[in-house]
């Protein structure tokens, strides 16, 4: 347990930002599971709308401490392919 004004606030800190990054990171992986659930059984369209949706929220994400920024160029990468390989 901490004992000093400081540190007592550091914990409080770090569990709001922890709450933060992990309601973010929630948020992706619903989006992500829509667009997969899209590029199967939906439009290309529609698949490219949610993709500028889901380049928002990674771009963001990574933005701030939430997502290293390779992380989310990496993930942009992948959905971008699973795109061009629905398109083709």
């Amino acid at each position: 347990m901490a004992h000093s004004l400081s540190a007592r606030k550091r914990i409080r800190q770090n569990a709001k930002a922890r709450s933060r990054n992990r309601w973010r990171k929630g948020d992706i992986r619903d989006a992500m599971k829509n667009y997969r659930e899209t590029i199967l059984h939906g439009t290309v369209e529609e698949a490219k709308t949610q993709l500028t949706g889901l380049y928002k929220m990674l771009d963001q994400a990574a933005s701030g401490s939430t997502m290293h920024k390779n992380t989310a160029a990496r993930h942009k990468s992948r959905l971008t392919t699973k795109l061009n390989e629905k398109s083709a």
